[in-house]
């Protein structure tokens, strides 16, 4: 039996086999708000098979968005758009999860696509254009490209107020129906600026020694935790590495890891990078070793994401330990249809991952494959 396509039960949710859609940003809301455009994106990958399928990075305030084009969950009218997807989402048999975050100073940067829309006023009426001044550990920009402002340095009641956005935004989570929520601390935004020494130059309990730079994202999950349901699992994505000599480290994810454990968290997302200057190589499946680190440094169950493209690489993944759930963004856009047809790959001779309304159709083509393949 494929270890990839057995169910996997967290909590009180149990999902159909352990593959899952990453967070992907479609830039394509307004104030905030899911859409058509979400509902059809997301909506495929259920059609298509997978076990969790997670809403793109939410921003828990408006501030919170990398652009103004992301989906929010700052304010109750947001809920019912999304609790709409979640139920086209749960009627194909996939769970739903979504992806809390705020983008710190890496927010209120440019959609390139729309570039030519913001010559008028019109034009940034119709896709809901505003910017503003992005927040930070630090007073200090990402880089000095284009599209990145200078932050203003968070207070400490500032920094109540992104624990108390992440509390509300959970709340409004549950409330849409959502199976699972993922903390985003990754990536280089706010959390994630927090915990490395490349962003956060404070002095104060938030900054200096490790133990301080995790202090407030550990203080978020903890408050999510605790309002989220318990029989619902709790995810945190991290870069478990900067991919930079004077960043973040994996000996220090594995440190983390063992506090979110502590703390509720049932399983770490694990990605790496996000900063200025960092560098690693992307081939198939590089960032796999990180989730096995964490996983063996930290017993907590991992997913793995990054360039895993292949049903025997996805399989390899979860049955020699490496991680526990396989993640896929840019192979699930390739293939919407990934997840059946890995498990067709794989050896299944069954079609009930599939539609209804694609199970014969898809049959007879495999029948006749097979016959043209004899012949």
């Amino acid at each position: 039996m494929s270890q990839l396509f057995s169910p996997a039960t967290l909590r009180g949710l149990t999902l159909r086999n352990r593959t899952v859609v990453a967070p992907m940003c479609q830039y394509s809301a307004k104030d905030g708000f899911a859409n058509d455009w979400h509902l059809v994106h997301l909506g495929r990958f259920a059609i298509g098979g997978f076990g969790l399928v997670i809403v793109e990075a939410t921003g828990v305030t408006a501030e919170g968005r990398i652009s103004y084009g992301d989906l929010g969950l700052w304010k109750d009218e947001q809920i019912a758009p999304l609790a709409r997807i979640i139920d086209f989402l749960h009627d194909q048999g996939a769970a739903a999860g979504i992806q809390l975050a705020h983008a710190g100073r890496k927010a209120s940067t440019p959609i390139g696509w729309n570039k030519d829309i913001l010559t008028t006023e019109a034009g940034r009426e119709s896709v809901a254009y505003t910017e503003w001044t992005p927040v930070a550990p630090t007073a200090a920009a990402h880089s000095d490209e284009p599209g990145f402002s200078l932050p203003a340095e968070l207070d400490l009641a500032g920094i109540k107020g992104i624990v108390d956005a992440f509390v509300a935004a959970t709340i409004r989570a549950e409330q849409a129906g959502f199976d699972t929520v993922e903390v985003h601390a990754a990536h280089g935004y706010l959390l994630n600026q927090f915990l490395s020494p490349l962003a956060n130059k404070r002095t104060d309990q938030y900054g200096g020694s490790r133990e301080n730079r995790m202090r407030l994202p550990l203080e978020v999950v903890e408050a999510v935790r605790a309002v989220w349901p318990a029989d619902k699992p709790l995810l945190v994505r991290i870069s478990v590495s900067d991919n930079h000599p004077d960043g973040w480290q994996v000996e220090d994810s594995v440190v983390l890891a063992k506090e979110f454990k502590a703390r509720g968290v049932d399983v770490v997302d694990c990605s790496s990078g996000g900063f200025h200057g960092g560098q690693i190589k992307s081939i198939a499946s590089y960032q796999v070793p990180f989730a096995e680190a964490v996983r063996k440094g930290a017993d907590i169950p991992t997913m793995a994401v990054g360039l895993i493209s292949g049903a025997t690489e996805a399989e390899a993944i979860i049955s020699s330990g490496e991680a526990d759930f396989v993640a896929l963004a840019r192979g699930a856009l390739d293939d919407p249809n990934w997840a059946v047809h890995a498990k067709l790959e794989l050896g299944s001779d069954q079609y009930d991952l599939w539609p209804n309304q694609t199970k014969r159709v898809e049959s007879m083509d495999r029948s006749l494959q097979r016959r043209a393949f004899a012949g």
